[in-house]
């Protein structure tokens, strides 16, 4: 079969997408993903999304990791919002699409994607005394359609690749998270509505440049450990920058959150698979 693609990058996260709203690709299954996300012998990205029709709204996102799994990626639907409008899906700024979380809504501003993300519960704190050797003793954990654990750190160097590797891995392949899988964020906080962060993402079971659903639970944790109602935080992250705006009660959810960022096509070809 020959695959017409496109590729997409959100502040350096890079995925594939498939235009499927004739049902073309519907055979694509956990190899062919695999195959297509390898930058060895595929094409390479973070990612698969394939735009499929959705009775009641512009479209169906589906993601799949490059390991076959599925999850939400905030980025990757960034793009996703940003390649259905290239492709005349919606007709105004504004669109709704389904994903494995529920309905979202997003706006295209400019070069710019504003996702509303779905409700989120207030952080747990997470004990990881039975994890060996990494000098954490706990962290926040929060589903932001991915499960994310928040490690804050003291210096811009514990972001670096190498200690975010292997603490990330040590964690997503301890016993505790090895079946069900977790993504690591490492924060330093600059300030109250300023923060950067270094990501593991399961799945890709590797760095990655950014993560829209890490970024985002990264702010609200800070949100919370401040007490800060509603507010926008800037998340630096390797590949750029992104915003998150949020309002919470302070007692039980954060809602009206957003993650705002660029979405940008890099370039389409075709191959056989």
């Amino acid at each position: 079969m020959q695959i017409n693609f496109s590729k997409y990058q959100g502040t350096g996260n890079d995925f594939i997408l498939l235009y499927n709203i004739d049902g073309k690709y519907n055979d694509i299954g956990e190899d062919e993903v695999k195959f297509l996300c390898d930058r060895k012998f595929g094409i390479g990205s973070d990612g698969l999304i394939i735009l499929n029709k959705s009775a009641a709204h512009d479209f169906y996102m589906d993601f799949s990791n490059p390991d076959g799994s599925s999850s939400f990626c905030g980025n990757g639907a960034r793009c996703a919002v940003k390649f259905a409008g290239d492709n005349g899906l919606f007709s105004s700024h504004n669109v709704s699409f389904e994903a494995i979380d529920g309905v979202h809504s997003a706006e295209l501003c400019g070069s710019d994607v504003r996702l509303e993300m779905a409700a989120v519960d207030l952080p747990e704190t997470i004990s990881l005394e039975a994890i060996d050797a990494i000098p954490f003793k706990d962290g926040f954990f929060m589903d932001t359609g991915s499960p994310h654990l928040i490690l804050n750190v003291d210096s811009l160097k514990e972001l670096d690749t190498e200690n975010l590797i292997n603490i990330g891995r040590q964690i997503r392949y301890s016993k505790t998270y090895e079946e069900i899988g977790i993504n690591v964020n490492m924060v330093f906080e600059h300030a109250l509505n300023e923060l950067s962060i270094a990501t593991y993402e399961r799945g890709v079971e590797n760095e990655t440049l950014s993560c829209g659903t890490g970024a985002t639970a990264c702010a609200l944790i800070h949100a919370a450990k401040e007490l800060n109602h509603n507010g926008v935080i800037r998340v630096k992250t390797k590949g750029g920058l992104l915003q998150v705006s949020y309002e919470s009660n302070g007692k039980s959810k954060f809602t009206k959150v957003h993650l705002i960022g660029p979405a940008k096509f890099i370039y389409e070809g075709t191959i056989e698979i």
